[in-house]
């Protein structure tokens, strides 16, 4: 990389964190600064916030629903157990033509894995297939170790097949999708 494309590099990775990445029509995945920001909340007609941190706390505004997922970014939180519950919640607004922001501190992980989970259950998608459509839509998603057992085991339980397996590397156990990064 050049010193140039370098800094575009890190212009489009700082304008992924603040601002909102649409994943569907009605689905956008952002950060905790983005989810407090009126002006960017409206401008995407936001009906839904899903808080999936427990450091982030939401400024409220008036005629938004606030959802709390709370749930630390480490490997062995247990996210699953809200992969039904906020896929069915996120379902229930795009029917009702609702808008729903995802977010964690960065977008990155915690609310990157309730994305993938949604999109596998309402969307038919594949693992590998949601997360190569929500990494196109937002470059900075990488749910952490933990998170991605529990995507497989859900891939699994909805599919009885898996698409993204977890492999033995010379930096511990990581997703196959992740092996080419490994140098």
């Amino acid at each position: 990389l050049t010193a140039t494309s370098n800094s575009w590099a890190q212009a489009v990775c700082q304008a992924s964190i603040r601002g909102l990445s649409q994943i569907t029509s009605t689905l956008y995945l952002g950060s905790g600064a983005a989810a407090n920001n009126r002006f960017m909340l409206s401008s995407k007609n936001i009906t839904t916030v899903i808080n999936v941190s427990v450091e982030v706390v939401n400024t409220i505004f008036k005629d938004i629903q606030y959802i709390q997922v709370p749930v630390a970014d480490a490997p062995s939180a247990r996210l699953y157990d809200f992969f039904d519950l906020m896929a069915d919640h996120i379902h229930k607004m795009d029917m009702k033509q609702g808008r729903t922001l995802l977010h964690c501190v960065a977008g990155v992980s915690r609310s990157a894995t309730l994305c993938l989970a949604y999109l596998m259950k309402y969307h038919s998608m594949t693992l590998l297939d949601a997360h190569t459509w929500t990494k196109s839509r937002r470059p900075i998603i990488r749910p952490n170790n933990g998170f991605w057992e529990q995507l497989i085991r859900y891939e699994f339980k909805l599919f009885r097949k898996n698409t993204v397996h977890m492999i033995n590397s010379r930096i511990g156990m990581i997703p196959d999708i992740y092996e080419k990064d490994i140098h």
